[in-house]
Order: C-alpha cells, then structure tokens, then sequence
C-alpha cells in the first residue's frame, strides 16, 4: 500500500502531521508531533508508517478539506539546483544571446546553445541556497512582491533527505532521500541583476516570503522507484507551460546530493530543489505572473498545488 505524509491544518489552524491514504489524511498525533521529528528517525518511522498504512488510526479527514502545508517544517537548508535541464539550459542561453544583442542569426544562436548545454555535463552542478522563510504550502497564496514586476515560475522535483550525511558518494546518494514532492521557484526576473553591478541578486529575486509553494505532501522514495520517469507539469489559468519529463535532467539526484554534501551537511528535514525544466514565462512570450492567475503544478504521483497569485496587502 502506497502512502504520503504532510503536514497539514484544519477549521481550527492548528498544524498537525498526516497520514495521507488515496484522498484521506488520518492525524499522526500524538504519537508524532511534527514531520521534522519524524525524519530524524526515518527508517524506525518508516517501518511504523508502514504498519499504520494497514491499519490507519481513525476514518480520517478528507485532503480536500485541509489545508496542505509545507511538509517538513521550514527550518532546515533549502538548496536550489539551476540550469539543470537540457531544454530549459538551450532556451537560457538563446535568450540571453538575443538580451544582448547579438546580431548573428537565430539559426546560429540556437546551435550554440546547444552546443552548451551538451557540455553541461563535464562541469559540476549549479547550487544556491534558498531561504526556508519563502517555503509556503501547495494551495496558499503566492504574493507577487516587489521591487520587480517580471514574476516567473519554475516548478521544480524536491528532494527531502531523511538521513545526515557528508561527502556522500553518487552511489550512496538515494540512501539519504526520505522522500519527493515538488516545490515552484518563484523567481523575479527583473531585480536578477543589480545595474552596474555584476552579481546575480538571488536574495531579490528568489526568496520573498511564499516564493516556494511546495507540497501538497512527501511521498517516501519506495514509491518513486524511477524520479527520473516523472512528468513535470504546470499550468497559468488552465494553460499548459511547463510539460517535460524529469529525464531532461543534466545532474541527478544522485549528482546533485553528492555535490551539495561535499559543500554542506546534509541533514533530514533539508529540501533539495532540482532544477526547472523548460517553460519558463520568458519561452512563453514573456507572459509574466499578474495578480489573480492561478497556478497549477503537478508531477506524477506526487499531489496537485493550486496557488493564486495575489498583490501585496
């Protein structure tokens, strides 16, 4: 039997950690307290969900009447792989050609951008650190702050790691991951860049607070045999934008955990993003978020977030 957890809140606000069977969340207390607690033992709470998943304690709350929120606490490391897609890699670089003016023919643009992306590969991963107070959960609100008015979506694999580790080999990478779910990296295209300044402004650009909707839930790495068979889709008011299968990838979950704990440790509770596939609103005519679209994000097997956009208060 398949299983999810999160966490979650009902009529009374109070967050509590879920259970999540086909479309019911049974609560989890008091036997767990949050699901941060829960991954800091995750093979002992692993074998306990387990049971519970056989026999699940009470009937159970219908998901659609919770509220989903973020599913680990946001109090550990949120770490952001970029360009980290083939397709999304070529339309990057083309983009950027043409923002500069080069006057050679699109033909040409094109080629070259492909001709980096396809050395991607011999390089090492690209990894920033995101902030966990822009974490929000898969059906709040995404505030459309300023400075900035080019608001872009990236709706990205996120990797939860359930086990401590550093200098973690490739082939040991997968034995830290507690488990999947998904995360949309709001980003501010026009504040990416200070004028006059060469530096890339992340600060700015990627981590105002409810910037990273993520959830609805985890679901445990048993279920996901294959992340890289997951299809990565998401839609601005019903319209298709992103649509990409995860095996686009360039760095691996395997790469990238190997990677980032050669940097930092690595401890449960962390959430690794993985990189945007391609779409992004700049491929899509410049077709920027404005208050009152809705976002839709899903990848396969992993819940569904709804987040309407909205103006600053």
């Amino acid at each position: 039997m398949s299983f999810a957890i999160g966490t979650f809140s009902g009529a009374d606000g109070v967050a509590f950690p879920g259970l999540v069977i086909d479309d019911r969340v049974h609560d989890l207390r008091p036997e767990f307290t949050d699901t941060l607690s829960m991954l800091r033992d995750w093979d002992a709470t692993l074998l306990r969900l387990r049971e519970l998943a056989e026999a699940p304690p009470g009937v159970g709350q219908a998901l659609a009447n919770l509220r989903p929120l973020p599913p680990v606490e946001p109090s550990g490391q949120v770490l952001c792989g970029g360009a980290n897609y083939y397709t999304h890699l070529r339309q990057m670089h083309f983009s950027r050609l043409k923002r500069l003016g080069d006057p050679r023919p699109d033909e040409e643009l094109r080629a070259e951008s492909a001709r980096v992306a396809a050395e991607r590969p011999n390089g090492e991963p690209f990894i920033f650190a995101g902030l966990p107070s822009a974490l929000s959960g898969g059906e709040d609100d995404v505030i459309l702050w300023g400075p900035g008015k080019d608001h872009d979506w990236e709706l990205e694999l996120a990797v939860v790691i359930g086990k401590s580790g550093r200098d973690i080999a490739e082939e040991d990478a997968l034995d830290h991951v507690a488990g999947y779910t998904m995360s949309n990296d709001i980003s501010t295209r026009d504040v990416m860049n200070r004028p006059n300044f060469g530096m890339t402004d992340f600060l700015a650009t990627k981590v105002r607070p409810t910037f990273f909707p993520t959830g609805p839930y985890l679901v445990p790495r048993e279920f996901v045999p294959d992340y890289r068979a997951l299809r990565i889709m998401l839609k601005v008011n019903g319209k298709i934008m992103q649509d990409e299968s995860v095996d686009d990838i360039i760095f691996g979950v395997e790469q990238l955990i190997s990677y980032a704990s050669r940097l930092v440790d690595l401890r449960p509770g962390d959430l690794l993003l993985t990189g945007s596939p391609a779409g992004n609103a700049a491929h899509n005519g410049g077709r920027w978020l404005v208050p009152g679209d809705v976002l839709e994000g899903e990848i396969t097997g992993l819940g569904v977030q709804r987040n309407l956009c909205v103006k600053p208060a």
